[in-house]
C-alpha cells in the first residue's frame, strides 16, 4: 500500500470564486470586488457578485460531497465578510455564515481544512497601502486571532496563505489580478516580505489562540521541473531548476518557501534582486520561520528539462500535438511525482497536495450527464504518478482535487470549467460530472486502483 489508511482524499475552492453574496450581510469590499469592476479586467465583464451562490446554496453542496465521499474540504473565508474594514469591527453575520459551512460539514463527515488567504484582500486595507504598509503583518495577525478564537473549536487544520507568489506576482507586478498594480520590483519585494511576515505571525498566532490540537501549514505554487530520463544527471538538472531563482519575477518556489522554513531567503536570489530585494532584519528572518506541520503545495503541471552535453540544464520543448488543457497547458503528470519528491526531500515536511485539477471544455450533454473523460484521464494519470511517489517513501498526507465545482477563474471569469461538478450559471444547477463519480471510486478504495497500473503505463509515461 502507498496510501496510508489515514490518507486525506478532498476537494478545494476558494471564498470569492464560489460565494457570491458580495454585497450582503455587511460584508465589505475585497480588492477584487473592486477589480471587477475595472473595463476588460475581467473575461466579459464578468464579476464574482454571485459566482456559485455557495453563500446561500451551501447546504446543498455539502450535501453533493457527502454524495461523491469527500471526506475533507479545503475552504478559505473571506477576510471582508468577517472584518468589512480589514481590522477593528467584527462582522457577526459573517462570522455566523462560517459557523454555519463548518457544522453543516461535520455534521457531514467532511473535515474542515481551511485556508485564511485566497486573495480577497480587504480594499479599505489596500486603500492604506495593502501589503506595502508596514503594519500589513499585524492586520492579518488580528484577523487571524479573530478567526482562531471563534472556529478553532471545531477547525484543527490550518492554511495561511495560498499561492503568494500569484496574489504578489499577477496582483502586483504584472497587474493582471487584483489590485491590478503594476510595482517596481522593489516594491513587489517589499509587499512579499510583508506577506512572509504575515504568514509568521498568524502562524504564532494559531498555537497561541487555538482552542484544540491543531495541524499549520502553507499553501505556495510548487513550480516543478521533471527530468527527461531517470539519469542521475537529469534529475539534477531538473532539482536545480525546481528549487533556482532566473528571473525578477516572483515565479520562483524558494523565495517563498526556504524563508519559511530555514529562516532565510536563498542566496541566488539575493544576488539576481541585488538592491531590489528588501530590507530585512534577523528578527523578521525568526517570526517568518515558525514550525510548520506540512508543506501544501498546488500543482498543475510541469516543464522538462535535461542535462547537456555541458552539464548544463536545457528544456525540452513538447512536441508539435502534445497533450494540453483548454488554457493551453501542458499535461504533465509526472509533475505530481517528481514535485512531492523533492519538496520533501529539500524541506523535510509530510506533503499535502492542496490543488491538482485541469480546467476542460465541460456542458451537459444531451442524456443529461456530463462526460468528461480527458478529466478523468488527467487525474488517473497524475495520481498514478502521486501513488509511484508515496510508494516510495515520499511521505504525502493527502490530496486535495481542485475543485469541487466549475466557478469563477479569477481574470478568465466563468470561461474556464474546473470542477467535478457542472455549475449553471443562470439557474445554479448542479450535476455531478463522470469525473466525480470516478474520485468517489478513488476515495472509496483509498486509491486501490493505483496498485495495478496499467500494462503499457512505463510505456504511456514517456510520451507524457
Amino acid at each position: 500500500m502507498s496510501f496510508s489508511k489515514d490518507f486525506v482524499w478532498g476537494v478545494s475552492t476558494a471564498a470569492y470564486q464560489i460565494e457570491g453574496a458580495a454585497y450582503e450581510d455587511d460584508k465589505g469590499l475585497s480588492v477584487w470586488d473592486v477589480f471587477c469592476r475595472r473595463p476588460g479586467a475581467i473575461h466579459e465583464n464578468q464579476t464574482g457578485n454571485v459566482a456559485c451562490d455557495h453563500y446561500h446554496r451551501y447546504k446543498e453542496d455539502v450535501a453533493i460531497m457527502k454524495e461523491i465521499g469527500i471526506r475533507a474540504y479545503r475552504m478559505s473565508l473571506s477576510w471582508p465578510r468577517i472584518i468589512p474594514e480589514g481590522t477593528g469591527k467584527v462582522n457577526a453575520k459573517g462570522l455566523m455564515f462560517y459557523d454555519k459551512i463548518i457544522d453543516e460539514l461535520l455534521s457531514n463527515g467532511i473535515t474542515p481544512y481551511i485556508t485564511l488567504f485566497h486573495w480577497d484582500h480587504p480594499y479599505e486595507l489596500y486603500c492604506r497601502g495593502g501589503w506595502l504598509n508596514p503594519e500589513s503583518s499585524n492586520w492579518f495577525a488580528e484577523y487571524t486571532r479573530v478567526v482562531i478564537e471563534r472556529f478553532s473549536d471545531r477547525v484543527k487544520n490550518w492554511m495561511t496563505f495560498n499561492e503568494p507568489q500569484c496574489f504578489i506576482g499577477f496582483g502586483h507586478q504584472d497587474g493582471t489580478h487584483a489590485p491590478g498594480d503594476k510595482l517596481a520590483l522593489a516594491q513587489v519585494l517589499r509587499a512579499g516580505h510583508n506577506v512572509l511576515l504575515a504568514h509568521g505571525k498568524a502562524v504564532q498566532t494559531i498555537r497561541s489562540y487555538s482552542k484544540s490540537k491543531c495541524q499549520v501549514g502553507y499553501a505556495p505554487v510548487g513550480f516543478t521541473f521533471v527530468p527527461e530520463t531517470d539519469k542521475p544527471e537529469d534529475v539534477e538538472a531538473a532539482r536545480a531548476a525546481t528549487f533556482g531563482i532566473s528571473e525578477k519575477n516572483c515565479m520562483n518556489n524558494t523565495w517563498w518557501i526556504d524563508p519559511v522554513f530555514t529562516g532565510q531567503y536563498p542566496e541566488d536570489g539575493l544576488k539576481l534582486f541585488g538592491d531590489d530585494a528588501p530590507k530585512f532584519t534577523d528578527a523578521d528572518m525568526t517570526t517568518i520561520k515558525q514550525p510548520l506541520d506540512f508543506l501544501g503545495i498546488n500543482i498543475y503541471s510541469g516543464r522538462k528539462v535535461c542535462a547537456d552535453k555541458n552539464g548544463t540544464t536545457r528544456e525540452i520543448i513538447q512536441t508539435p500535438g502534445g497533450p494540453m488543457t483548454s488554457t493551453d497547458g501542458t499535461v504533465v503528470p509526472k509533475s505530481l511525482y517528481w514535485g512531492p519528491k523533492f519538496f520533501f526531500e529539500r524541506y523535510k515536511k509530510p506533503i499535502l497536495i492542496t490543488e491538482n485539477g485541469m480546467p476542460n471544455l465541460d456542458w451537459i450533454s444531451l442524456d443529461g450527464k456530463v462526460h468528461d473523460p480527458q478529466r478523468i484521464d488527467f487525474l488517473h494519470r497524475y495520481l498514478l504518478e502521486l501513488w509511484q511517489a508515496a510508494k516510495e517513501g515520499v511521505k504525502i498526507n493527502g490530496y486535495f482535487q481542485w475543485s469541487l465545482m466549475d466557478n469563477f477563474e479569477w481574470a478568465v471569469g466563468y470561461k474556464r470549467r474546473f470542477g467535478i461538478v457542472h455549475v449553471d450559471y443562470v439557474s445554479q444547477a448542479r450535476t455531478l460530472k463522470d469525473s466525480a463519480y470516478w474520485y468517489k471510486d478513488v476515495i472509496t478504495t483509498n486509491g486501490k486502483a493505483f496498485e495495478k497500473a496499467p500494462a503499457n503505463w512505463a510505456k504511456l509515461r514517456e510520451n507524457f
